[in-house]
């Protein structure tokens, strides 16, 4: 396997929530949703930096596709993490997402390695890391 990630799917409770949010709320480029003809289809894709797509997708449409049952939401199964050039622009961004329906976890702080980060959970629980990392700040 080739180190690489080229779509990362979450699961959503309500696709036109979660479109709101990202494209809406947090400004991420999407053509909205997609495959509402199909039965199980309707998603919607966020192009990223770097090649990569985010995909929210129904929680019931990722059950049906992989013939898994629909767990309990734990939002502390993973993270997706948004590094960003300084930490003016962790607070510009925690508040965005707050504004655009997020639930702030963890205020931005310094942390223990040198940076600046904070926590919001999305609609549907997911966990985002927005920091400020002076040895791996992002290309814009």
């Amino acid at each position: 396997m080739k180190p690489r990630i080229t779509v990362l799917t979450i699961g959503v409770a309500d696709l036109e929530r979660s479109l709101r949010f990202y494209r809406d709320g947090l400004g991420l480029p999407t053509e909205g949703i997609i495959g509402k003809e199909f039965e199980y289809g309707a998603v919607a894709f966020f192009k990223l930096q770097g090649g990569l797509t985010l995909a929210v997708w129904p929680r019931q449409s990722l059950s049906r596709d992989t013939g898994l049952p629909v767990d309990a939401v734990s939002s502390t199964e993973f993270s997706l993490g948004h590094n960003v050039r300084s930490r003016a622009e962790v607070d510009a961004v925690m508040k965005e997402a707050q504004a655009a329906g997020a639930t702030i976890v963890k205020k931005a702080q310094d942390t223990f390695w040198g940076g600046y980060s904070g926590y919001f959970k999305d609609p549907d629980g997911h966990l985002w890391e927005v920091a400020w990392n002076p040895q791996l700040l992002p290309e814009d």
